[in-house]
């Protein structure tokens, strides 16, 4: 038969899978009666476990929110989904505050993993292989994160400190339409009160956030997400290239997402080639800004769709040297005996 103290923290465990729950629905899964389910509510409350007695015809008990954060019962499967997503997000770059939060936070939730789940762990990670290098990124401050949030939900003003990535700081009042992670940082994307215009910030680079009173309205139109892509797509950079490419919105957003190049159909069309009338395919303007341009030669070729460059001409010389290297590669023959060792092998 359990002992009380373990039923005290099943009754917590029942509470945490939300919802109200009524005594006789507690003592029916606890084995006891309803003055023992009072009694280990009780219990929990000494713990200042928050928990709130509802009244009326479906009433019973429930678990409130508390001024800190009460034991977590998991069940094996949730302890490694939340492991694993520790894992997955500090890999992504998506962490909040300093990285020590998210090791400390895998620390005590590996530190009580019954022996048989860390093995189960120990055996995932060891088998599991990742196809890119962790992320380095700056993240941003919990308390500005859910600061900014909650004036994205209520539609309230907020007042931030900001560093621009030239180092200048400046203090703004936003309008904030929505939070968005991608590429391993998070962006807010909102209006500028002060110049009235629409920004995307990168949320790391706030040092300080605070609601102001008041409300606003948000603008019909893209969602947040497409906000960011369209802004990221044409930020301030060194190049701007004008490409027409010959394709499907699919083929070319395989090699040029949304955050590296807007697109969009139309102005002039050269005629097309024998095998372009394929359903979907048709010139498309894609338009990017650029630090560095020797990234782009190897995505065009990996394209492999018809493109004319329009600017710059720096690109064109770019293209036309990588097509010189790949067609002298493509001649030299293979060194004497290579070719009979690799059929050997």
């Amino acid at each position: 038969m359990p002992r009380p103290a373990a039923r005290v923290l099943t009754l917590l465990e029942l509470l945490q899978s939300g919802g109200t729950r009524t005594v006789a629905e507690l003592a029916d899964r606890l084995g006891v009666d309803g003055r023992t389910v009072r009694r280990y509510v009780g219990q929990l409350i000494d713990l200042d476990v928050p928990v709130e007695s509802v009244r009326g015809r479906y009433g019973g008990y429930r678990l409130g929110t508390g001024y800190r954060l009460p034991p977590l019962m998991l069940g094996d499967d949730e302890a490694l989904a939340v492991l694993l997503g520790l894992i997955a997000g500090r890999r992504a770059g998506l962490t909040t505050a300093q990285r020590t939060a998210n090791e400390t936070a895998s620390a005590k939730i590996r530190r009580v993993l019954p022996a048989h789940t860390a093995r189960r762990l120990d055996t995932l990670l060891e088998a599991l292989a990742f196809t890119e290098e962790p992320g380095e990124f700056d993240t941003p401050d919990a308390g500005v994160l859910l600061t900014v949030a909650d004036a994205v939900r209520h539609r309230r003003p907020v007042a931030i400190r900001y560093t621009d990535r030239g180092g200048r700081r400046s203090e703004r009042t936003l309008h904030a339409y929505g939070i968005v992670a991608h590429a391993g940082r998070w962006y807010v994307t909102g209006r500028d009160a002060g110049i009235g215009e629409d920004r995307t910030l990168r949320l790391d680079r706030i040092a300080d956030a605070r609601a102001l009173p008041g409300t606003f309205e948000a603008p019909a139109g893209p969602d947040p997400a497409r906000r960011v892509l369209a802004a990221l797509a044409t930020a301030d950079y060194r190049h701007e290239v004008t490409l027409r490419i010959h394709g499907t919105v699919e083929q070319i957003r395989a090699r040029l997402p949304a955050g590296i190049a807007a697109l969009e159909e139309g102005g002039p069309q050269p005629e097309p080639a024998a095998g372009q009338d394929r359903a979907g395919e048709r010139w498309r303007r894609v338009e990017l800004r650029a630090e560095r341009l020797d990234w782009l030669p190897p995505v065009l070729a990996a394209l492999d769709r018809p493109f004319v460059i329009e600017r710059p001409d720096e690109l064109r010389g770019l293209v036309a040297a990588l097509a010189d290297r790949l067609a002298s590669y493509a001649r030299q023959a293979p060194p004497r005996g290579v070719g009979a060792a690799a059929r050997r092998g």
